[in-house]
């Protein structure tokens, strides 16, 4: 399924029904009096939040809405048929802004949740309303009100309970399809990944989702590599894992470089719980790695995991703090380390498999 973040679509709650003008007339009865019905409600647009996708790729090919209108009102005192409502599923986390994407209107961030967004026009009255004592003809109707036309744009923000943050090729789809069952694309370049992925890791006996973004450059806060877009998918998580390719001369510019750009964008990012990890101990080997996490540390003043997704070394350690950041806030005690299993070995096999296949 391609992933689409943003979508702008166009809406229109429907049109209230016509009154009628009409008479009641039988066998010996010449003046029967008004009896012409009011016209139906137009139905509403409303919005529905759904759990089981993550992309606004359906607004692509359809861009416009617009709800059933109202019946128009009928003799004998019928009322018209109100519209049917027009519902539109949407992925948990999806914004909703105004057409010039300067104010959010409505936040759908939980399942289920709905929200009358547009509501259908009334329908007009007939002329048996207006019948009075001094007035008792009336040939008076009414339309029905319009509904009401709005275009907005659609924003989609992942809810996930860690985000992945990191350098292009800092190793953050690797890392994700070690952890879980999640498959993005893992090759050796940069911007390998083009659009987030979502994992569900599994510990515990219990689940948390992690969003892989695409890499960050310097600028991305401005929208250079459209970091603005892809930061926004993190702006939900309850914390950060921060991978930095501990290969690269220097591996703490690179982990500068990404707090740079996460202070300068705002909306809370810089303040989140953050995890630190050097990727690709392997390929450096053990005792160069050690001493690679050493000078970063220095360097830093931060604390930092050192790991390899391959080899699995230092993977559990790190998993079982990404645990403590998302159900510590539960008051939960920290799990005995006994019942630690991440992934299954053949589970973890698999997707050493899967790795080493896609790494050619």
């Amino acid at each position: 399924m391609k992933f689409l973040d943003e979508a702008k679509i166009y809406l229109k709650s429907g049109d209230g029904g016509p009154g009628c003008v009409s008479f009641h007339r039988e066998k010996f009865v010449e003046f029967g009096g008004p009896d012409g019905g009011n016209g139906g409600r137009g139905g509403d647009i409303i919005f529905e939040a759904i759990q089981d996708n993550n992309t606004l790729i359906d607004f692509r090919y359809k861009q416009h809405f617009r709800a059933q209108n109202g019946l128009h009102g009928m003799g004998r005192n019928r009322s018209g048929a109100g519209g049917e409502d027009l519902i539109i599923r949407v992925p948990v986390g999806t914004q909703i802004l105004d057409e010039f994407k300067d104010e959010v209107l409505a936040d759908l961030v939980e399942a289920g949740q709905r929200i009358v967004f547009l509501k259908g026009g009334d329908g007009g009255f007939g002329n048996a309303h207006y019948k009075t004592s001094t007035n008792q003809a009336p040939r008076k109707k009414t339309p029905g009100w319009p509904g009401q036309e709005l275009p907005i744009w659609l924003r989609l923000k992942l809810i996930a309970d860690i985000g992945l943050l990191g350098l292009p090729n800092a190793g953050k789809s690797t890392f994700l399809t070690a952890v879980s069952n999640a498959r993005p694309k893992v090759a050796d370049y940069p911007f390998t990944t083009l659009h987030p992925n979502l994992g569900v890791v599994r510990s515990y006996d219990k689940e948390f989702v992690v969003a892989d973004i695409p890499g960050l450059i310097e600028g991305a806060h401005e929208g250079v590599g459209l970091g603005t877009r892809f930061l926004g998918h993190v702006e939900r998580s309850a914390a950060l894992l921060h991978l930095v390719d501990c290969t690269q001369d220097k591996p703490e510019e690179a982990y500068f470089t990404i707090r740079h750009e996460l202070e300068a964008y705002g909306e809370g990012l810089a303040d989140k719980a953050e995890i630190i990890a050097l990727t690709k101990a392997d390929a450096l080997g053990m005792d160069l790695a050690e001493d690679q996490l050493k000078r970063f540390e220095d360097k830093t003043g931060m604390k930092a995991f050192l790991i390899s997704s391959l080899s699995r070394e230092g993977v559990e350690e790190l998993l079982r703090s990404l645990f403590n950041h998302v159900y510590g806030s539960n008051g939960e005690e920290e799990p005995d380390n006994t019942a630690f299993i991440p992934l299954e070995d053949d589970d973890y096999a698999n997707a050493h498999d899967t790795l080493e296949a896609d790494l050619g």
